[in-house]
This record gives C-alpha cells, sequence and structure tokens, in this order.
C-alpha cells in the first residue's frame, strides 16, 4: 500500500515559506531579517498557485524559498544579530529589576561603533561569497555607485548620519581618482535627474548618476533604512573594488588625506596618491597628475646611462660610425609613424597606421582652463581631469586645490563662463563693474588670447572625443541640442542628428510643401477679406449645396475629387472677385495641382497597402493575429511620436528661418 502523503509537507507548498514562518525559524527580529536578505540577495518568490502554497487561513502575501532560508542557517552574521538581541533583553531585564549597575555594566560591555569605531559586525565574507571574481563585482558597480554619489549629497539627519555621509564622500573621491590616474571615463550627460558617467574599467562599461550639488530635502515618506541597509553593503563592496583597483596599477590603498584642505573644501585635491615602496613626494605628484611612478631600477639604469654615454664618447672620437648611425636610425624611428613600404616592387602593401589624435589621456592636456565661481566646479574638474588637463583654476571662494585663482593669469587658455553678456555700468573714471565680478572691466571686456566657452563644450567635446568649434558654445550664444551618448537611434525613428529631409517620408514632405504653400498664398488681409466672404457667401454655398445631387455608390473616387476641385476653384473665383484681387498665375497652379496629384496618389496607395494587410492579416491565427496587432499598436505609437518630434523641428527651422530673414531685412 503506497504512502499516504501529508498536505503541506511536498510539492509546491515544501518550495516556499512564509515571512513569518521564516522569521520564526530564524529566530530573529523582522529588521534583522530585512537586513539579512539584502546583503545575502534573498528576495521574494511569486508562487504560481498562492492558496495552494499557503499553509494557514489567512492569505500570504511574501513568500521565500524554502532553500533560500535554510541557507540562512550557517551565516555567521545570524549570530550577531542573536548576540545584540540577547544583551537588550539583558540590559531592559536588569532595568525592569531596578538593578542599575548591572544595567550599565552590561552596556559597557556592549560595542559601540559610533563610541570606538569598531563595528559591530563586517560583511567581508558576504562580499566574498557574492562575487567570486573581480568582474562580477565590477558588473555590480552601477547600483553601488549611483546610491554611494546620491547619500554623499545628502545632508546630515537622525535617519542618515554624518559619518555615513562622510565615509561615502571619501569612497566616492577615491574612486574618482582612480579614473582620473587610469583615464577610464568615457561619456558624460547632462540630465534632468543628474549627470550620467559611463567609465570601461577592465572592459566592463559601469554607468552611474551623480545628482546636482543642490540643496537636498528630507521627505518624510522616505525609509531610510531600507536605503540605509544597501548603503552599509554597498560601501563595503566599494571599498573592495577601490583597493583591487589601486593596487592593480601600483598606489597605496587607502590614499593619504587631508583633513583640512577638505575643511576648506579641496575635495579632490585633499587626496595625495603614492606608489608602492615609493615615499618621495615628487613621486606621489607624478602619480597623482597621472604619470607612472614605476621606474627602473637605479643599479640598472646607472649602467645602462654608463655604457650610453661610453658609446657617445667612441662615436664623436669616429671609433664606431655604424653604431651612431644606428643610434641615429633609431632615435629617429621612435618620433616618426613606420610605414611599412614593400622592400621590393609588387611586394605586399599594409594598411598605414595613424597616429591617435583622440586619446583620453592627451585630450585636455595642453590647455590651461579657468573656471568662473558660476560654474560646476566638481563636476568639470574632474572630467577635465579625467581627459588630461593638469592645470585647472578657480576663484577662491570655490575652495582650494586650483593651481591659480587670478583670473588675470596670461597662461591660462580657456575660461568656461556660464552667465550672459552683461553690459556694466560705467562710472566717471571709465570703469565698469556688473554684479557678477569682482574685477573692474570695461563693459563686455575679455582677456585677449583666451576662449570663453560654456560648460555644455566640455560634455559635447569628451562625448565625441572632438574639441567642437568654440564659436557655437559662446557666453550668450544659443547652444546646440546636447544628446545623450547612451542612446542610438533605431533605423527609420528621429535622429536629431540628421537633417530633416533625409529621414521625413514622401507624404510627410507633400503635406509641408502643401502648408507653405497655404501660408505663402494669403497675408492678415486675406485673414480679413476671407472672414468677410465666408460671411457674404452663405447664400452661394447654400446654392452649391442646392446643386449638389450627391453620388451613388458606383462613382469612382476621381469623379469625386474632380468635382471638389471644381468647387474649389469655384470659390477661389468667387472670393478673388469680391476682394478685387487676381487669382495666382498659372505656373503656381500648375504646382500645387501636381503636388495634389501626387498627395492623392500616395494616399491611395497607403489605402491599398492597409486593405492587402487586413486580408494578409485574416489568415493568420487568432494567437497570431492578436501578437501582430500588438506589435503594429508599438509601431504605429513610435511612428506617431517621431511624427510629432519632426513636425516640432519643421515648426522651430521656419520660425528660425523667419527670424533670421527678418534680421537680414533689418540689417541691409
Amino acid at each position: 500500500m503506497a504512502k499516504i502523503k501529508k498536505k503541506g509537507q511536498s510539492g509546491s507548498t515544501k518550495n516556499y515559506i512564509t515571512r513569518t514562518q521564516a522569521v520564526k525559524k530564524l529566530q530573529i527580529s523582522l529588521p534583522d531579517f530585512r537586513k539579512l536578505c539584502i546583503w545575502k540577495g534573498i528576495y521574494p518568490r511569486e508562487p504560481r498557485n498562492k492558496k495552494k502554497v499557503s499553509k494557514s487561513a489567512t492569505a500570504s502575501t511574501t513568500f521565500y524559498y524554502t532553500k533560500d532560508i535554510q541557507y540562512l542557517f550557517h551565516e555567521p552574521l545570524l549570530q550577531k544579530f542573536r548576540d545584540q538581541k540577547v544583551l537588550e533583553k539583558k540590559i531592559s531585564r536588569a532595568l525592569g529589576r531596578g538593578d542599575v549597575s548591572d544595567a550599565a555594566r552590561f552596556e559597557r560591555n556592549a560595542s559601540k561603533p559610533e563610541q570606538t569605531g569598531k563595528p559591530r559586525y563586517t560583511l567581508n565574507h558576504v562580499i566574498r561569497e557574492r562575487y567570486p571574481t573581480f568582474i562580477d563585482a565590477l558588473r555590480d558597480l552601477d547600483d553601488c555607485l549611483s546610491m554611494l554619489f546620491l547619500f554623499a549629497n545628502l545632508p546630515s539627519t537622525s535617519a542618515v548620519p554624518a559619518k555615513m555621509i562622510a565615509r561615502c564622500e571619501r569612497l566616492c573621491q577615491e574612486f574618482q581618482h582612480y579614473l582620473i590616474v587610469s583615464h577610464s571615463l568615457r561619456k558624460s550627460f547632462l540630465s534632468i535627474k543628474g549627470i550620467y558617467y559611463q567609465a570601461n574599467i577592465q572592459g566592463e562599461d559601469i554607468l552611474w548618476l551623480v545628482p546636482y550639488k543642490f540643496n537636498q530635502r528630507i521627505m518624510g515618506d522616505i525609509d531610510f533604512r531600507i536605503m540605509g541597509t544597501f548603503v552599509e553593503f554597498y560601501m563595503t563592496l566599494l571599498s573592495f573594488v577601490n583597493y583591487r583597483l589601486y593596487t592593480s596599477i601600483g598606489l597605496k590603498y587607502p590614499p593619504k588625506f587631508d583633513q583640512s584642505m577638505d575643511e576648506q573644501g579641496a575635495e579632490l585635491a585633499a587626496f595625495s596618491l603614492e606608489g608602492v615602496n615609493i615615499a618621495t613626494d615628487g613621486d606621489a605628484k607624478a602619480i597623482t597628475n597621472g604619470e607612472s611612478a614605476h621606474g627602473p631600477d637605479p643599479k640598472v639604469q646607472a649602467e645602462v646611462n654608463k655604457l650610453v654615454k661610453q658609446l657617445k664618447e667612441d662615436s664623436s672620437n669616429g671609433d664606431t660610425p655604424m653604431q651612431t648611425d644606428a643610434e641615429e636610425g633609431e632615435e629617429s624611428a621612435t618620433d616618426a609613424i613606420d610605414k611599412f613600404e614593400p622592400a621590393a616592387p609588387g611586394g605586399d602593401v599594409l594598411p598605414q597606421p595613424e597616429e591617435s589624435i583622440s586619446d583620453p589621456a592627451q585630450f585636455f592636456s595642453n590647455f590651461t582652463i579657468f573656471l568662473s565661481r558660476e560654474t560646476p566646479r566638481q563636476p568639470l574638474e574632474f572630467i577635465l581631469r579625467a581627459f588630461g588637463c593638469k592645470r585647472i583654476g578657480w576663484d577662491a571662494v570655490l575652495g582650494e586645490g586650483s593651481i591659480t585663482t587670478d583670473e588675470t593669469d596670461p597662461s591660462i587658455t580657456h575660461q568656461i563662463v556660464d552667465r550672459p553678456v552683461i553690459q556694466a555700468a560705467m562710472n566717471g573714471n571709465g570703469d565698469g563693474e556688473d554684479n557678477q565680478t569682482a574685477q573692474k572691466l570695461a563693459p563686455n571686456q575679455r582677456y585677449p588670447g583666451r576662449i570663453y566657452v560654456q560648460p555644455q563644450w566640455v560634455w559635447d567635446s569628451i562625448n565625441d572625443l572632438e574639441l567642437k568649434s568654440p564659436e557655437l558654445y559662446a557666453p550668450g550664444a544659443a547652444l546646440p541640442p546636447h544628446l545623450s551618448p547612451f542612446v542610438k537611434a533605431a533605423p527609420g525613428a528621429y535622429d536629431p542628428t540628421l537633417p530633416l529631409d533625409a529621414q521625413e517620408t514622401e507624404a510627410e514632405a507633400l503635406d509641408a510643401e502643401l502648408a507653405d504653400a497655404d501660408l505663402e498664398e494669403g497675408s492678415d488681409e486675406d485673414v480679413q477679406n476671407d472672414m468677410d466672404v465666408d460671411s457674404g457667401s452663405e447664400d452661394k454655398d447654400d446654392e452649391n449645396e442646392d446643386n449638389f445631387g450627391g453620388f451613388s455608390e458606383g462613382e469612382g473616387e476621381e469623379e469625386e475629387d474632380e468635382e471638389e476641385s471644381a468647387t474649389l476653384q469655384r470659390q477661389r473665383e468667387l472670393e478673388a472677385e469680391l476682394s478685387g484681387k487676381s487669382l495666382k498665375s498659372k505656373s503656381t497652379d500648375a504646382k500645387t495641382k501636381a503636388k495634389l496629384e501626387a498627395k492623392k496618389a500616395l494616399d491611395k496607395k497607403a489605402r491599398e497597402e492597409a486593405e492587402d494587410l487586413e486580408r494578409a492579416k485574416g489568415m493568420l491565427s487568432k494567437k497570431k493575429r492578436k501578437l501582430f496587432e500588438q506589435m503594429q499598436y508599438t509601431n504605429n505609437k513610435k511612428s506617431a511620436e517621431d511624427l510629432k518630434l519632426r513636425s516640432k523641428r519643421r515648426k522651430l527651422e521656419k520660425e528660425k528661418a523667419k527670424a533670421n530673414g527678418k534680421a537680414e531685412v533689418r540689417f541691409r
């Protein structure tokens, strides 16, 4: 006889467990259970049939895999939570008995991270379990960086302690220093949410979001306990990643941190990087500027220098002319690019290499850039240093760490400004001073030999790895559109980088031309005359309606179009007769008629294609037909959005052309 199965001990019921049952089995509180699940990567599951899985009368809403909960039984953090719970019970029991001395003794024995600096527990083993390889940690770094940069910009409250904010800020700045030294930053984008950054580290693209430096308001409907649990895990993860990244390029971790400079607003300049087994300040500065600190062995270098000196002396005496020619050939070969020219005629021709001009490490290396006080200093400094700029200055009010605070420094090649051109009020002495600069300058005066650009010039240049024309980003100029470098235009979709004529359909172009012709046909006086004609020619319209007897179902669309065009022509003649103006020339009417006929042909072709599509859809099964209709709905929705964007762009281009035409007329 087969063994009778009991309810709730096999099948899907055994595979799932409710949250209440899991908390009871683990013997921890619900907040500790949430922490443990977040750190271990365990999340709720949705069973197919909740009624079968639920073991109680009340409907349970949160389920977990039973194997995941069993996996938590051997977690070392579980014992830490239990010890903390036992200690809290001892303290409360002693206070309940009125034994204050025992309660004070228990509290003295408890670990106090806020006072001693020693944590109750560490998450190092959790990081090693969840990320067995370093590539796995890099792939999960997007959310980590976004969360830590967010908390680094929050104000300190009871829910978000100041020590957590300071540690988040320090870890983020350490990560930025690695990107600066390794030149791993690739792209950036200014959005409404914040600034997006993308870096490439060991072949992995990492994208994160940094909020703007605004005054943040902490809302009461945000559960910072859950977010703080994630931040606690992400801080441990980023410290591991930073240590691995620093040691991979020969830097000591953690870098030296100057608290006094950080209090003065130095931020990135408060860190000083050092190489392994290097103690000199010069080498540390070289690493900070992006230069490698690993030099050759001093003994080997001394032998090489001695040998080179001996060879030069021999060559000067004329003993080894062959070696001199070889050395000169080697020196010249290092500066020039090898052309791989064939040794014999008819040999293989190899593709010629080209010198790279888009190296991120040398992109801004030849510039000395000054940041005006109204520009966002933190993102600009980070991007410029990551792309090779080593000489960046800013006003003293923005903080310490700049190469110069003097705006009149003649070595400055570029100045980034973000304020409109202001006409300064002239004093009696001829000096002008506006309300946004402390220096007395003449109205709109610029320093000679210096290029003035807006901040968007930096972002657009690094995204395309091409120095954009400064004239397009001059102060007060209308900036070109700032497009996201992470979005690639799909075939057939609206692409703002292409001209409008290259992406609009033939029917759309004809509609636009006909609309332009209608606009050119009338003026303000014509509009008023049209209103008068409409009010005075109602009888004619009624007469036309009475004469029109309709048409039968057998008549074609061509007859209907001919009658409609004849009616329109007669209406135009009547309006021209009443207004005393002549009709348009025959050539213009011929062009308009040709466009109308082309439009009718396109509409007829579209109707025929729609009919063919409906007939073909009728041959499909019900399942495939629903899938096809859903796909068709999505495509039509995207096409409508693209059409709306193109019409909006067409309108803007017309307004711009009209404004330019008026300006030219005014100039003449």
